[in-house]
C-alpha cells in the first residue's frame, strides 16, 4: 500500500475508467490506508498522534461515502461488504444486525453467493444471536439451497450436513446430502474443507451405520483420501484423524510413529483436544529416535486437553489429570488435587471417573503406574493396555 498507488486508484475510478468491481476495491484499499498510511507523509515523514487519527478517519469517511454509493447503485458486493461493516462494526459504523440482514438479503436476491449464506444463517441464528432477524428454519435451508446452486462451497456442505442429519426440519437425505457434500469437497479449500471431512467420514468401512452402507459402498482408499485432502489444507479434524490412521495402521496406512506424531502435533498446534491428548500419550511412552519420553510434557499436554469447554475428549483428559496427579506423573503427587479431577470426569459421565471415585470412596489407595518402565520409559505395549483402561488418548 503507497499513496502513489491510492491516488492511481482513485483517479482512474473519478475518471469513470472503472466499474464498481474497481470501485469497491478503493473502498477496500481506502480501509486499509487508514491503519497502514495514516500515520505517514506522502514524502515519509512520521505524524503526530492527533494528525494520524484525523488522516484515520477522513479515510474512512471517503470509504464510507463510495461505499454507500455503490450500495445505492445496486452492487452486491457493496452490499455484502457493507453487511459486513454493520455486523461487525466497522468502517466507523454502529453494530446494526437488522441494517446487516437486509443488506445480505438484499445482495442475495441479486445473485451473490456468500451473501446468500450469510442470510441463511441469519435465519437460522435468529435474531436472539445476532441474526438480525426471526428464526425461520425453512427460510434458512431456501437460502442455504440457493447459496448452494450459486456454488457457495460452505453452501454445499451446510446443505449436505442439513440432508444427512435430519437437521432445521428437513427429512433425512442421504442420496442428496452425499451429491452436495462430493460438490462441497470439489470446491473446498483452506477455509471451506468440511465437506472433505464428513465425506470421508461416510466411505470408512469403519462406519457401521445401516442406513449409510445401505447407500454408500465404503471406499477407505477414497476416504483416507479425502482425510489427506482435508488435513493438507489445513482442517484439524482431518490431520488428528490422520494421526490415529498413521498410528494404529488404519485406512490402508502404515504404521509410522513419526508420521502419527507428526500429524497430532499440527493438530494439537490449531487447538485440536483429542490431539493433545494422543500428544499426551506419545510422551508418556515416548517414541525411540522421534519423540523423547517426558512425564512433564505428558502432564501439560493432558491439562490443556482438560481445559476445553466440552468434545469427546474432556472426561478422559480430565480422568487422565487425576491419574498424573494421584501417581505424581509429571507433577507433585496430590490425593485431594487428583479427586477433584475425577471429580470433573465424572460430571461428564466418564465410566473410568466413576468407578475410581467409588474405589477411593471405599478407600483404595493409589492406582499405580502400572507395569515397570523400560529403561525409564512405559513400553507402547504398555501405553496400549492404559488406552484399553482410559488413562490417556
Amino acid at each position: 500500500m503507497t499513496f502513489s498507488e491510492l491516488d492511481k486508484l482513485r483517479s482512474s475510478v473519478d475518471n469513470g475508467q472503472s466499474g464498481p468491481k474497481n470501485h469497491l476495491v478503493l473502498v477496500k484499499k481506502l480501509v486499509e490506508a487508514s491503519t497502514k498510511l495514516a500515520s505517514t507523509t506522502p514524502q515519509g515523514g512520521r505524524c503526530d498522534p492527533k494528525m494520524t487519527a484525523k488522516n484515520r478517519d477522513r479515510y474512512l469517511n471517503e470509504a464510507f461515502k463510495r461505499l454507500k454509493k455503490l450500495v445505492g447503485g445496486g452492487y452486491p458486493s457493496a452490499q455484502f461488504y457493507m453487511a459486513d461493516c454493520y455486523g461487525q462494526g466497522t468502517l466507523g459504523l454502529e453494530p446494526d444486525t437488522k441494517e446487516a440482514f437486509k443488506l445480505y438479503q438484499a445482495a442475495a436476491k441479486a445473485g451473490h453467493p456468500q451473501a446468500a449464506f450469510r442470510t441463511a444463517v441469519c435465519c437460522e441464528i435468529g435474531a436472539e444471536e445476532g441474526g438480525g432477524t426471526s428464526r425461520d428454519y425453512p427460510k434458512a435451508v431456501q437460502w442455504y439451497r440457493r447459496a448452494a446452486t450459486l456454488g457457495d462451497a460452505a453452501a454445499m456442505y451446510k446443505i449436505g450436513a442439513i440432508l444427512l442429519k435430519g437437521l432445521l426440519g428437513q427429512q433425512r437425505n442421504m442420496v442428496e446430502a452425499v451429491t452436495w457434500l462430493k460438490r462441497g469437497a470439489e470446491r473446498a479449500d483452506e477455509d471451506n474443507p468440511h465437506a472433505l471431512h464428513e465425506l470421508a467420514r461416510l466411505y470408512e468401512s469403519s462406519n457401521n451405520n445401516p442406513e449409510v452402507r445401505n447407500k454408500i459402498v465404503a471406499d477407505d482408499s477414497y476416504a483416507r483420501d479425502l482425510y489427506m485432502q482435508a488435513a493438507r489444507l489445513g482442517y484439524k479434524v482431518s490431520q488428528f484423524k490422520l494421526g490415529q490412521c498413521y498410528e494404529y495402521g488404519s485406512l490402508g496406512l502404515p504404521i509410522s510413529n513419526r508420521d502419527s506424531i507428526a500429524w497430532y502435533t499440527k493438530a494439537a498446534a490449531q487447538g485440536d483436544h483429542q490431539a493433545e491428548l494422543a500428544l499426551s500419550g506419545w510422551y508418556l511412552t515416548g517414541a525411540e529416535g522421534i519423540l523423547e519420553h517426558s512425564d512433564t510434557e505428558a502432564y501439560l499436554w493432558a491439562r490443556k486437553a482438560a481445559s476445553s469447554e466440552g468434545g469427546p475428549q474432556v472426561g478422559k483428559a480430565m480422568f487422565a489429570m487425576g491419574y498424573f496427579t494421584e501417581n505424581g506423573i509429571g507433577c507433585p503427587a496430590s490425593m485431594e488435587e487428583a479427586r477433584k479431577w475425577y471429580g470433573r470426569a465424572a460430571s461428564y459421565k466418564f465410566p473410568k471417573a466413576l468407578e475410581r471415585l467409588e474405589e477411593l470412596r471405599k478407600g483404595g489407595g493409589k492406582g499405580g503406574r502400572g507395569p515397570a518402565p523400560v529403561n525409564g520409559k512405559l513400553t507402547r505395549k504398555d501405553q496400549k493396555r492404559d488406552e484399553e483402561n482410559c488413562v490417556v488418548m
